[in-house]
């Protein structure tokens, strides 16, 4: 082989072993690492939302005894009757007839899921003040718990408190 050849060989080689250890950290810093919470289904506005999307909203503060282990937890988040009125579903007056037959499934990031009437999310027929929680204590959700928590606080038992919230989808219930 003349050297030509071998100086551009080597100058190929090299290139493709820089792009080999180039590429995982590019690909490292362009993948996305926001948390979204999805709103979605029998809804007039469709949201996706953020941990940032929620600090800007009208915060609740809850303390709670967690039931699990007895422990104090100071949660703090936007309520879920809030994020529902954003993305438009009937609440108040609103909520009669039809819509009373509304119901949310609550979905988690390892497929656990829980439901919810419409009504029992409506401060207008129950104080139910359910968050969705994205601090507890202070900081922010840790991996095994948020970025998003779902909080019941007047429940007696936590089933329905989802750890790792990502979606939360409005369905209507019709008779057959």
């Amino acid at each position: 082989m003349d050297r030509q050849v071998r100086v551009f060989l080597l100058a190929i080689l090299n290139i493709s072993f820089a792009v080999i250890a180039w590429a995982p950290a590019a690909f490292a810093q362009t993948a996305p690492t926001t948390a979204e919470l999805r709103i979605s289904g029998a809804v007039s506005t469709p949201l996706v939302l953020t941990v940032a999307d929620l600090k800007n909203m009208p915060r609740k503060k809850l303390t709670v005894v967690n039931p699990h282990d007895k422990k104090t937890e100071a949660y703090e988040g936007v309520f879920l009757e809030e994020l529902l009125r954003r993305a438009g579903v009937p609440q108040g007056e609103n909520l009669r007839g039809p819509s009373m037959a509304t119901y949310i499934l609550a979905e988690a990031a390892d497929g656990y899921r829980v439901v919810f009437s419409l009504a029992e999310l409506d401060s207008g027929i129950l104080e139910s003040e359910v968050v969705v929680a994205d601090t507890m204590d202070g900081a922010p959700l840790g991996a095994k718990q948020g970025p998003f928590r779902l909080v019941a606080p007047h429940e007696k038992r936590p089933p329905r408190w989802v750890k790792m919230l990502k979606s939360i989808t409005v369905a209507r219930a019709w008779a057959e």
